[in-house]
């Protein structure tokens, strides 16, 4: 993490959040990225993926929102961060919903029980980056 916090020392649009903050919610999310697609190919690879296709699904879509959301606190917004907030926003829901479906296969499946884990964690984190840009 403290790569990207000297990262973000260097910018000036850090959308309102300090450095610390906003390396903690660029590391975090970059980790949610790479489990929940690993746990979806994980899921592809079971004799009952049939039956994870949602999982599946949530977890490519979790992917996806967790790495956009990266890039755009990455870059900053400036002094509007009605789009950070939306797409964060976004992102809590994406982590909530692969959570949901894949604590349900966590005791039976390794890379699910990482992929509740780490989905906990982006959510704990969405919800202070949210509550931040709030005050």
């Amino acid at each position: 993490m403290s790569n990207t916090r000297e990262l973000f020392d260097t910018m000036t649009a850090k959308a309102g959040l300090s450095s610390d903050v906003l390396a903690n919610a660029v590391d975090t999310l970059q980790e949610c990225e790479e489990v929940v697609t690993a746990c979806a190919m994980g899921m592809l690879g079971e004799q009952d993926a049939l039956h994870m296709a949602s999982a599946i699904s949530r977890d490519l879509d979790c992917a996806d929102v967790a790495g956009t959301t990266r890039r755009i606190l990455t870059r900053g917004s400036g002094p509007d961060n009605s789009l950070i907030s939306a797409q964060v926003e976004a992102c809590l829901l994406a982590c909530e919903r692969s959570h949901a479906l894949c604590s349900q296969h966590a005791a039976r499946h390794a890379h699910c029980q990482m992929c509740t884990d780490v989905t906990r964690r982006c959510a704990d984190m969405c919800r202070q980056i949210l509550g931040e840009l709030r005050r």
